[in-house]
C-alpha cells in the first residue's frame, strides 16, 4: 500500500480539549505518528467528556484521539519539562498547543524558545482570541467564540432566544486550519529547510464562517437577518412541512424556480415579476414561503423528493442521526471505521487520495501508555 502522505512525520501535540486535539487527529489520520501530552492528573478534559463512555472513556475523546500515543506527565516536574523539550528537539517536526495563554511561555516549550533551538520546527498555536488586542489572554470556549463573534446574532428563526450552532464549528474549524497551516509550512519547508510558527484562533475562525454575513453587512450596513433554515440571499432555498414531515428545497437560481413551480404545479409564479428573479423573491420572500408551504403541505415528502429528483430540483429529506449513520451513501463512501481494537465507530477523514480513504484509525491511547517513549530519546552528549 502507497504511504499515506505524512508518513514520516512526528507530532506533538501539547492539547486538550477539541480545537488542538482535531488537529492532531487530522495529521494522523494523513499518516504522521502524533504523540499527546496529557497531564497525569486525569488528562485530557475531554476524556470525562461523556456519557457516553466507551472503555471508560467519552465517546467524543475516542473520535478525536483515536490512532494517536499518550504521554502523562506533569508540567510541574523539571524533569519531566527536560525530558519533553528534549523530545521535541530532538524527534518532533511538529507541535501543535492550546494550553491556556502564557503556559507554554512560563514552561519554556513556547515557539520561540524551541524554534531558537531548532529553526526547522513548525509550531501552531491554537488560542482563543488571536495572539494580539484586548482579548488576547481572555480563555474561550466554542459556544462563546459562537457569540462574540457574531454567530448567534443571525442564527435561528426570528423573535427565537439566541441559539448556537450545535456543532462545535470553531473548535474543529480551527483544528482545520491549524492542519491547512501546518501542511504549507511543511512543504515550503521542503525547499527552505526552514520551519514556521503558524498562529490560529477560534475567535479569527468564527469570523471566518461569518464573512459573507460581514462582507455584505460592509457593503449594505444592514445587519444580517436570521432566517431559520433558508439564506437570506437565495429564495427558496430553506425546509418545507410536508404532509408527514420536512424536506430541504434549494432553488437556487430562476431556471430551477421555474422547475419548481411546475412541479408544484403552478409555473405561473414563475412569471410573476414579484417572483420571476432572485432578487424579486428576496424581498418578497415572506408571500412566496406562504404560497409555497401550502402545496408542500398537501402531500408527502416521498412524493416531493421523487418528483424534484425527476427534473433535477436539489432537495432532501432532513435526516436524523440514525437515518444518517444507516444511509447507504454513508456506507458505500466508507465513512464510518472502527479503530483499530474495534472498541468504537469514527467518521472516517472525509477527503480521499487515489479514490482511498485513509485509514490509519488506530485506536485511542490509554492515558500515559506510551511515556517511554520520551525516555527512549538517547541523551545529547554533553
Amino acid at each position: 500500500m502507497t504511504p499515506l502522505p505524512l508518513s514520516g512525520v512526528c507530532v506533538v501535540e501539547i492539547g486538550h480539549s477539541l480545537a488542538a486535539p482535531y488537529a492532531g487527529m487530522i495529521l494522523a489520520g494523513l499518516g504522521a505518528q502524533v504523540i499527546k501530552i496529557e497531564n497525569e492528573a486525569g488528562g485530557d478534559y475531554a476524556r470525562d467528556w461523556g456519557p457516553p463512555f466507551i472503555d471508560g472513556v467519552s465517546a467524543l475523546f475516542h473520535a478525536v484521539n483515536h490512532g494517536k500515543q499518550s504521554v502523562a506527565l506533569s508540567f510541574g516536574r523539571a524533569e519531566d519539562l527536560r525530558l519533553l523539550r528534549h523530545f521535541v528537539l530532538e524527534k518532533a517536526d511538529v507541535v501543535l498547543q492550546n494550553l491556556k495563554a502564557g503556559n507554554v511561555q512560563r514552561h519554556g516549550i513556547d515557539a520561540a524558545t524551541l524554534r531558537a533551538v531548532k529553526p526547522s520546527l513548525v509550531y501552531c498555536d491554537l488560542g482563543a482570541f488571536g495572539a494580539a488586542g484586548p482579548l488576547k489572554d481572555k480563555p474561550g470556549y466554542d459556544p462563546l467564540v459562537q457569540a462574540v463573534a457574531g454567530l448567534m446574532s443571525f442564527l435561528g428563526n426570528p423573535g427565537e432566544p439566541p441559539s448556537r450552532i450545535p456543532v462545535s464549528v470553531n473548535d474543529m474549524g480551527t483544528g482545520l486550519w491549524a492542519a491547512i497551516g501546518v501542511l504549507a509550512a511543511l512543504f515550503r519547508r521542503q525547499e527552505t529547510g526552514e520551519g514556521e510558527s503558524v498562529g490560529v484562533s477560534l475567535y479569527e475562525t468564527g469570523l471566518g464562517w461569518g464573512a459573507m454575513q460581514i462582507a455584505d453587512y460592509l457593503a449594505s450596513g444592514v445587519l444580517p437577518g436570521r432566517w431559520g433554515s433558508g439564506t437570506a440571499a437565495i429564495v427558496p432555498h430553506q425546509a418545507f412541512e410536508c404532509a408527514d414531515g420536512a424536506i430541504m428545497v434549494a432553488a437556487g437560481n430562476d431556471r430551477l424556480f421555474r422547475r419548481l413551480c411546475e412541479v408544484l404545479g403552478r409555473p405561473d409564479w414563475a412569471e410573476e415579476a414579484r417572483f420571476a428573479t432572485n432578487s424579486a423573491r428576496v424581498k418578497n420572500r415572506d408571500a412566496l414561503f406562504v404560497l409555497l408551504t401550502e402545496v408542500f403541505r398537501t402531500c408527502p415528502a416521498a412524493e416531493w423528493l421523487a418528483a424534484l429528483d425527476r427534473v433535477g430540483v436539489p432537495s432532501g429529506k432532513i435526516q436524523s442521526i440514525d437515518e444518517v449513520v444507516a444511509h447507504e451513501q454513508t456506507a458505500t463512501l466508507g465513512m464510518l471505521m472502527r479503530t483499530e481494537d474495534g472498541a468504537a465507530r469514527v467518521v472516517g477523514l472525509p477527503i480521499s487520495f487515489g479514490g482511498r480513504r485513509p485509514d490509519a484509525i488506530g485506536r485511542t491511547p490509554r492515558l500515559g501508555e506510551h511515556n517511554h517513549l520520551l525516555q527512549a530519546v538517547p541523551k545529547v552528549p554533553s
